[in-house]
């Protein structure tokens, strides 16, 4: 007997594959749709054929510019770390065979149309869309679904979330499309774990130069990277699915808020994909733009190093530093008051969300009296932090509260994200850190490794995390809430607040999110009015 999703998943893509269209004389490299204007003749011959030229797949021949701040370091997610890749690849590039509805966040499908589970819940199948190919032209089959698994598991993925496919025990390509995953034992985790960079599906034969070169079988192919400035990405002419409004997308970079805000005011651009200066909302409230507001997956987090030596591997100390930043004063001050504040790792949009800021209230006698009895008054604390808007404009903010507490900060500043990625995340070169995790539910990816950059992974929670996942959802939910309370309560970390998802775009650009809860920037969804 089996479990099958197929109704509920057929009806949601369903909901998720409508496509908003149009034509307008925007901002991209051409607008011409090969439509005529209103009010003009359709044709032109002596017959009254219509000769007008049809117009491209998915609507229109225009570019859409997309505004970033975090340029990705390499197009190599199996090896590098950093969300700028996914937000960039995934979903555009690469595909999963499940994936996350940016609104009801429901997991729905993906280049598999319908899957079951096991009554033991240890076997997925997985029926795959037929006619899928690759950008290179190679189709896409079970073989390459099970060789894309398999290989996260191999040396080849060197990206620590490759231990979100531990619990595979073996796959198999039943047929071209049929694909068969048997676990070692059952896993909430693991269906959503498919939607994640862990469950890109790769081509055989295209995975030699990951890091400059993308074979997918997405909306968008690679197209080009100037480094330091843009890269592009051009409609897919062969993709299986409804073909995206726009005909190529320009990810732009730049070096800091302002430069990216001036971008957008003086139409050199049609999105900015993250507001990084919340407080210049203002320039475009009133006038002809329009502006997003909701939340994300992005807990921003102060990482404190655990390792044995450093003076962050007294727990008194971890919890002194908590109680010493003012939360909210600190996001009203370096993110304008936007975001939430969540006191954990749990963003508000996880079925296990509970408020955690009342475990550790700011308290500025308390942690100064926690400092003095650790004997740590004046203890020296090197705080490096990515050159990330949000992370330097909060790095200053809990220097000076920390300092008031009686501790000593250095602010390092390091480029990111190669510097940051090598001296804090691999090197571990680090007292404390700030940096937003946006990949979803990745709390036990986070904290339930000692080998992790954020050093804590005690068996306790790791057991919690272990059952949370094997258990029934009432189980997962439970458990999930105690490991987030442990998590908490031994200040494994300082959570500082939820990022918001801050847009603004022109006005008449439409299937940009409400809620950023993907790891990427979905832009096949979007289009002109």
């Amino acid at each position: 007997m089996t479990t099958s999703t197929k109704t509920r998943s057929l009806i949601a893509a369903l909901a998720a594959t409508a496509l908003l269209a149009g034509c307008n004389a925007g901002a991209g490299s051409s607008s011409d749709t090969g439509s005529p204007e209103e009010g003009e003749s359709a044709g032109s011959g002596d017959g009254g054929e219509d000769t007008a030229a049809a117009p491209e797949p998915g609507g229109s021949d225009e570019t859409v510019r997309i505004g970033l701040v975090a340029e990705p370091a390499s197009l190599d997610f199996t090896t590098t770390g950093g969300a700028a890749i996914p937000q960039v690849m995934m979903d555009n590039v690469y595909e999963t065979l499940v994936q996350i509805d940016g609104e009801s966040a429901e997991i729905v499908p993906g280049l598999a149309t319908e899957w079951e589970v096991s009554e033991d819940r240890l076997t997925y199948t997985f029926r795959l869309e037929e006619g899928v190919t690759f950008s290179d032209g190679s189709e896409f089959t079970a073989e390459d679904a099970k060789f894309s698994i398999e290989r996260v598991s191999s040396d080849a993925w060197t990206n620590g979330l490759k231990a979100k496919f531990d619990v595979v025990e073996s796959v198999e390509a039943v047929d071209d499309t049929t694909l068969e995953v048997t676990l070692t034992r059952p896993s909430n985790q693991f269906l959503y774990n498919l939607t994640t960079l862990v469950g890109a599906m790769f081509d055989t034969e295209g995975v030699d130069n990951l890091a400059e070169e993308a074979i997918g079988t997405g909306p968008y192919v690679f197209e080009n990277w100037d480094r330091g400035s843009q890269i592009t990405l051009e409609r897919n002419p062969d993709y299986h699915g409804d073909a995206p409004y726009f005909a190529s997308v320009e990810m732009r970079y730049f070096d800091d808020a302002n430069a990216l805000n001036n971008a957008m005011l003086t139409d050199s651009i049609d999105v900015v994909s993250t507001v990084q200066a919340p407080e210049s909302l203002a320039e475009f409230e009133g006038g002809d733009f329009q502006i997003v507001e909701g939340t994300t997956n992005g807990e921003v987090v102060l990482s404190m190093n655990q390792e044995e030596g450093n003076p962050l591997a007294d727990v008194e100390l971890r919890r002194a530093v908590r109680h010493a930043i003012d939360h909210q004063a600190l996001m009203d001050t370096c993110w304008a008051g936007r975001g939430e504040l969540i006191g954990s790792m749990v963003p508000v949009t996880d079925p296990w969300y509970e408020d955690r800021t009342g475990d550790y209230p700011f308290d500025l006698e308390e942690a100064q009296r926690l400092i003095s009895e650790a004997g740590a008054e004046g203890t020296e604390l090197r705080l490096r932090i990515p050159s990330l808007p949000y992370a330097v404009s909060c790095g200053t903010v809990v220097e000076s509260m920390l300092e008031d507490a009686g501790l000593e900060v250095t602010v390092d500043e390091l480029e990111f994200p190669a510097a940051w990625l090598e001296t804090v995340f691999t090197n571990k070169d680090y007292d404390m850190s700030i940096v937003s995790h946006v990949e979803g539910r990745d709390m036990s990816a986070v904290f339930g490794n000692p080998d992790y950059y954020t050093t804590y992974g005690t068996e306790e929670v790791q057991t919690l995390f272990e059952e949370a996942d094997a258990g029934t959802e009432e189980e997962q939910t439970a458990k999930l809430q105690e490991a987030a309370a442990l998590i908490s309560e031994e200040a494994a970390a300082d959570f500082l607040f939820l990022l918001p998802n801050l847009m603004v775009a022109d006005p008449d650009i439409t299937g940009l999110p409400t809620n950023a809860i993907r790891e990427s920037f979905d832009l096949g969804d979007l289009a002109r009015e």
